[in-house]
């Protein structure tokens, strides 16, 4: 009662009442409805208990719909998914014909010089022929294009790009990357991994105003989708972009920035004078990668790949420059996130994180590894025994495994996306999407990870059944999972009073729903911070 009334004398906001709310705290994780008093959540309990605490403050009536802490999505290229929206749309191009028919017609609506990027095409849609500049070359003859497929690991540039570059059929292959070359030795126009950076190189920035347009555009689609924080693995120039929004005002999503591993000295330098940022806009992680992906044949296997036999990926970085990186960087007291896909990948970096923990010390690290797709049997334990957390995509499992088996067969598929080896073993999960590599849409991770039906839905009972983990598990994977994985659990991922306002209204409740049909679940309501950021019309 003392609580209460204490409560009472305060200006609450707003109120939900008759509401299923999934409160993520195991002391009391169903409650029916939430107050609201500034940025913070001021009381959870039922809907009589919440009513008496609204005074004037305006009340939503939740008619049953389902309320959840806010989706953190744990792994984005925040600026790249914002530029994505504006630019050619190629990953549902199903044929050779209609990838160059959107180009072409992209090239139409933008002036001569203008550079040609995004695009996410995948190659397997048309049966797994990669693409090529003559496909493009007469259709865009006064525009570079650098279109990526949508993992990230691989693009293909024209002709007018590939002069730009100075890459020739005399281009010396780059190291942890490749120039595909045709039969006669001449470049495709197909660049994976490091070898893309003889394009980046010569492809002019956007600009801080494009910049910041592509930020307001990415903000405004992830509230939409209940997204109110994500981890961005990104640049400098990402982090600028987010401090520019914060001093204007303009930030609506919470952004943990991450910036590449080679920049650790800078970051630590940065931290020393500034902290490390607070609820909106933290900082101090960095981000490496080990090898490629799957798709691109560039992931780094014990063992090659099925469809390739000569072929077991690689390194895009080194062993010894990352242990030599990490353990500076660790040494300094920010956090490390390494891009693992492949098993090999995936046991060479658990490897150095034991030799780095070991060597400097106990502290709370919280090393992450992006991705873990791909996972030997032995290592799954070692997750767990390390602390180190599996920064994971679901949406990933129901899109590669409509053809992960011919490339790693189904015995390696096994450790694939393994949501439930991963829990069983005491490993933390955090959930994200990858965006632009794939959509930002949490509810379609939620049941992805639940179901695991690929999306041409030739596994209805699941691809991998085994590796299907509950809607709770699911929830904490893009809540407390995800807030934990930032440093932000105090604050943030569970609904409590005290917390901050972070919350995201559903139209049904995803735990007494079959679980085929928690994909066609809709946002209703985003807040973050206690304001609202997104309302279903």
């Amino acid at each position: 009662m003392l609580r209460h009334l204490a409560i009472a004398s305060m200006a609450v906001s707003f109120v939900i009442v008759n509401a299923r709310v999934w409160t993520g705290d195991p002391r009391r994780p169903w409650v029916d409805a939430v107050a609201v008093e500034g940025d913070r959540i001021a009381a959870v309990g039922s809907s009589a208990e919440i009513r008496k605490l609204a005074g004037a403050a305006r009340v939503i009536d939740a008619k049953g719909a389902m309320v959840v802490p806010g989706f953190i999505d744990s792994h984005v290229h925040f600026v790249d998914g914002g530029f994505r929206l504006s630019s050619v749309q190629l990953r549902d191009a199903r044929t050779r014909e209609e990838f160059v028919a959107r180009i072409k017609a992209f090239a139409a609506t933008v002036p001569k010089g203008t550079w040609i990027t995004g695009g996410d095409w995948d190659h397997t849609n048309w049966g797994g022929e990669l693409p090529a500049r003559a496909w493009i070359d007469s259709v865009t003859p006064d525009h570079p294009v650098f279109v990526n497929r949508l993992d990230g690991h691989m693009a293909l540039a024209n002709g007018a790009t590939l002069r730009l570059a100075g890459v020739t059929r005399a281009t010396a292959n780059v190291g942890g990357g490749e120039i595909v070359r045709d039969a006669a030795g001449e470049p495709t126009g197909v660049l994976k991994d490091n070898a893309m950076g003889l394009v980046d190189r010569v492809q002019p920035a956007p600009g801080a105003e494009l910049t910041d347009r592509a930020l307001d555009a990415a903000m405004a689609y992830v509230a939409a989708q209940g997204v109110t924080g994500v981890h961005n693995m990104g640049t400098w120039d990402d982090f600028a972009a987010f401090q520019r929004a914060e001093r204007a005002g303009r930030l609506r999503t919470r952004i943990y920035a991450a910036v590449p591993l080679s920049s650790w000295a800078r970051l630590a330098g940065y931290v020393k004078a500034n902290g490390f940022g607070d609820g909106w806009l933290r900082w101090g992680g960095l981000k490496a990668f080990v090898d490629g992906s799957l798709g691109s044949h560039t992931a780094a296997f014990l063992e090659p790949f099925t469809d390739a036999p000569n072929d077991r990926g690689f390194f895009v970085t080194t062993s010894e420059a990352r242990y030599t990186a990490i353990k500076a960087a660790d040494a300094e007291g920010l956090q490390v996130m390494v891009h693992a896909i492949g098993d090999r990948a995936i046991r060479d970096q658990l490897d150095i994180f034991a030799r780095v923990e070991r060597e400097n010390g106990p502290r709370d690290r919280r090393f992450r590894i992006e991705h873990a797709q791909h996972v030997a049997p032995g290592d799954f334990a070692r997750f767990a025994q390390l602390h180190v957390i599996a920064s994971m995509q679901p949406y990933h499992a129901i899109d590669d495994g409509r053809w992960a088996d011919a490339v790693i067969g189904p015995e390696r598929a096994k450790g694939t996306y393994a949501f439930r080896s991963m829990l069983d073993a005491g490993a933390t999960l955090a959930f994200g999407s990858d965006w632009f590599v794939a959509p930002p849409t949490p509810l379609e991770g939620i049941y992805a990870a639940v179901t695991r039906r690929t999306l041409d839905d030739e596994h209805p009972g699941g691809w991998v059944p085994g590796q299907r983990i509950t809607v709770e598990e699911a929830l904490r994977g893009y809540t407390s999972g995800a807030a934990y994985a930032g440093f932000a659990e105090r604050d943030r991922g569970v609904l409590k009073a005290g917390m901050l306002a972070d919350l995201v209204m559903i139209d049904r409740d995803l735990t007494r729903i079959p679980p085929e049909t928690i994909r066609d679940a809709k946002v209703l309501l985003t807040v973050v911070g206690g304001t609202v950021v997104f309302e279903a019309k």
